[in-house]
């Protein structure tokens, strides 16, 4: 087809409000069974541009990114995908909202942790009132997905069993709002090295004192590290320690007593809220439990609350350590001064003790440089008046001891959390705990009748491939897979330059130098590789299962935070383009890291010196001179790298999608997608054929639309032509572009079983290229040429001087 101009006149315009429904005359048959839906509602419809010949596209009273149940009748899971009531599969994009709801609104880094039991979540992750403003903000970029985070301090601060009813209602009452702007969101529990008390976020100050912990030591004794909750975090010296909290006692201990508190350790019983003695495994997980259920019921039965997240990238604490002499270097990070396990024990239990110091390095990320001597003072974590007596809980399960003869500690059982302390077998921390919790959670919030038929959207260990134990009968009905992915190295490094790498692959045995990428294009094929792999374990797993990837983002503060001086962040955007490009191409929905108002260029997202949030209220407009249409853009004042952020997707396909290409620089997409086909042969999860470039088209439920919305964003269109071409006749094809919706309608009439459709989209004139697509070949080809050409001829003249 030729050109089509720019459309500007909508039949509507949508800024928030309700929007009526529209209703077929036609009645369709009931799914198939194996669609489960999200929430209970009427039999699907017919969608007009399947009902009426003479439709023109565009004119039902829908927009792309619109999730509310007018306008999806409700998604729900069909095979790998999320369908709305007419069939039509839904690519969701949005944000985690937000890394402000780490912290309380009146955390005071003076009198922490003090102030425990009086915190309040209230206007996390904003104030209500200023709802309007993020929301709108959120709809015109096309992030319309919520994964909406939720603390166990957040709900339960002041004691167990004592809930923040105050935050409860703020929560509902923030997610009500969502479908007024056809946004959707699944709940999760967040949590970093167990609490923001052990050096992260999460659970409650409390539940570190139940176990025995003094919180006024933990600092001192080397226990945790807490000096980036309390606002550091942001020098060189500084950076990137938090995730060593892992592996320290407060946070290993918690952990290991959430998830295998009776098999390592029986001996602490604590009282729980019915008065009832408990091990300590059954007391957290009891209190969890209860907490997470008082959640479900305050937001389960909102229509903008699609489902529920257990736990935020979930760690087993000690559990299957390999040692207690040094670390798990797949998932352990270690940097500055990190106390392997037995060295953690002597430190908390008052006795001062030298551990190793690590620096960065290349090619591995760290290396051993030093040692130092902590605790000193001989302080002692451990409460007199705790359940262990002022022991350390560990001494008193036998796993090491202080030899008073000798004046040393000695360990009397190395493989105690690598085996089985009673049947000597190795334990698997997935099969054995994470899997068995998880059903257990699962059906407490499908306890709750509003939730019964919501998904549950489940994740690993970052960056991990899905377990292969993760077998059909252990897994929660109705599941979600939603694994987080980041680049490791420019994350640890906090910068991004020419040179990548495959973390990865490095760590899985790929040889080095295939692991090495060069240039833009190079970081795109990279970051591909790897989010290809993350999804297609899931898919090889799990068989044809929905992906949403829960968490991937780019610090604003890389490369020693010169953009915030220069005000240029291309590399910034490089990154973020080669990782939704990577995205892109694995057709897998996600959620970015983050969205924080709250975000400045000098405390970034203000918890552990992350910058994460490509947008800071504080370089944004006031409210008052703000508009709050989908085409308003006084709304991007305050947002870095919007162009690679804010890009076309198809977000309702009728059809099954195929492949997604787009071109940052020129703005220019191409789409295939193709008509679903029950006589087609399916490929096999077991054959390790379900991949991302060859989904089935087999057993999708009949089709009762004709029409592909594509989000085409007005900031990529303003003043620009819509340059659209599909092959073929008008007859077959039609289209139209609202750009006060932000969408691209397609219909395509041809219903053939199998069909391929493709539609390639231009601006004109085409936009200014934001950076340049390089690889080694751009940059150094004619100097590896050179060099080749050098050593053929040194090779040839070294033979004819032989030979002579």
């Amino acid at each position: 087809m030729s050109s089509s101009p720019t459309s500007s006149e909508a039949s509507f315009i949508i800024v928030g409000e309700d929007k009526p429904r529209e209703t077929s005359s036609r009645q369709q048959k009931t799914q198939p069974s194996q669609v489960e839906p999200v929430v209970t509602r009427p039999e699907p419809e017919e969608h007009p541009s399947y009902s009426t010949k003479s439709y023109k596209p565009g004119s039902w009273n829908s927009y792309a990114h619109d999730w509310s149940s007018q306008a999806t009748g409700g998604l729900r899971i069909s095979g790998r995908h999320f369908i709305d009531r007419y069939g039509r599969i839904c690519g969701l994009r949005g944000v985690n909202l937000s890394g402000s709801s780490k912290t309380p609104v009146n955390h005071d880094n003076e009198t922490f942790p003090s102030e425990s039991k009086t915190v309040t979540f209230v206007g996390r992750p904003f104030p209500l009132e200023e709802a309007h403003e993020h929301f709108s903000r959120l709809r015109r970029w096309g992030l319309t997905f919520i994964r909406f985070l939720v603390t166990w301090e957040a709900v339960e601060h002041e004691a167990p069993g004592v809930y923040d009813n105050d935050y409860l209602v703020y929560i509902r009452s923030l997610l009500s709002l969502l479908p007024k702007y056809g946004m959707l969101a699944f709940v999760s529990l967040h949590q970093d090295v167990w609490s923001r008390y052990s050096g992260g976020s999460g659970a409650p100050a409390w539940t570190l004192e139940a176990v025995g912990f003094d919180l006024h030591e933990l600092e001192a004794t080397g226990s945790a590290w807490l000096i980036g909750v309390k606002g550091g975090g942001h020098v060189e010296e500084e950076r990137g320690i938090w995730p060593c909290g892992y592996q320290k006692l407060a946070a290993a201990t918690m952990a290991t007593c959430f998830w295998g508190g009776e098999t390592f350790a029986p001996k602490l019983m604590i009282k729980g809220t019915d008065g009832m003695v408990v091990n300590v495994q059954q007391f957290l997980q009891n209190a969890f439990l209860n907490m997470f259920e008082r959640v479900v019921e305050a937001v389960g039965d909102l229509d903008g609350v699609i489902g529920f997240e257990m736990m935020n990238e979930p760690h087993p604490g000690y559990l299957k350590m390999p040692s207690l002499h040094s670390f798990d270097y797949n998932t352990d990070l270690h940097l500055h001064s990190v106390p392997t396990a037995f060295e953690s024990f002597q430190l908390g239990a008052g006795h001062p003790t030298e551990v190793a110091v690590w620096t960065r390095s290349f090619p591995m990320p760290t290396r051993n440089t030093g040692r130092a001597l902590l605790n000193q003072e001989k302080r002692v974590v451990w409460k007199e008046d705790g359940p262990t007596g002022g022991k350390c809980l560990w001494e008193i399960h036998g796993v090491w001891s202080w030899d008073r003869n000798k004046n040393e500690a000695v360990v009397l059982r190395e493989n105690y959390f690598k085996k089985h302390p009673m049947t000597g077998k190795e334990v698997d921390w997935y099969t054995e705990f994470y899997f068995p919790f998880l059903n257990r959670w699962a059906e407490r919030v499908r306890s709750v009748p509003a939730a019964a038929k919501k998904p549950v959207f489940v994740e690993v260990i970052p960056n991990e491939f899905c377990p292969m134990s993760f077998t059909p009968e252990i897994r929660p009905p109705n599941m979600v897979y939603a694994p987080h992915w980041y680049d490791l190295k420019a994350l640890f490094e906090k910068s991004f330059g020419e040179f990548s790498v495959n973390v990865q692959g490095i760590s899985r045995g790929m040889f080095p130098l295939k692991a090495f990428y060069w240039g833009q294009r190079g970081a795109r094929d990279n970051y591909s590789l790897q989010m290809r792999k993350i999804v297609e374990s899931g898919y090889f797993v799990l068989g044809e299962t929905p992906v949403i990837i829960g968490e991937c983002g780019v610090p604003m503060d890389m490369n020693k935070r010169e953009a915030f001086t220069t005000e240029d962040f291309t590399w910034q955007a490089k990154m973020m383009d080669a990782m939704i490009t990577a995205l892109e191409r694995a057709m897998v929905g996600f959620t970015l890291w983050n969205y924080n108002p709250y975000n400045s260029d000098s405390h970034g997202d203000d918890w552990n010196g992350e910058n994460f949030s490509w947008f800071s209220r504080r370089r944004a407009l006031p409210p008052l001179l703000l508009d709050y249409e989908q085409t308003a853009v006084t709304l991007d004042n305050g947002a870095r790298i919007l162009p690679t952020i804010v890009r076309p997707y198809p977000a309702k396909t009728a059809g099954i999608p195929l492949k997604w290409e787009y071109e940052v620089n020129t703005g220019r997409f191409s789409f295939e997608w193709c008509n679903p086909d029950p006589s087609s042969t399916a490929p096999s999860s077991i054959l390790n054929e379900a991949l991302v470039s060859n989904p089935p088209i087999n057993a999708h439920p009949p089709l009762k639309s004709l029409e592909t919305e594509i989000f085409l964003p007005h900031l990529l269109t303003q003043g620009r032509e819509v340059v659209v071409h599909i092959s073929g006749s008008e007859d077959v094809y039609s289209y139209r572009y609202d750009e006060s919706r932000q969408t691209l309608f397609v219909v395509a009439r041809d219903t053939t079983p199998g069909k391929k459709h493709r539609v390639d989209v231009a601006i004109s004139p085409t936009r200014r290229p934001l950076f340049r697509v390089n690889d080694i070949w751009d940059d150094f080809g004619n100097e590896i040429a050179m060099a080749v050409l050098v050593v053929i001829v040194a090779v040839l003249t070294g033979l004819y001087l032989l030979l002579r």
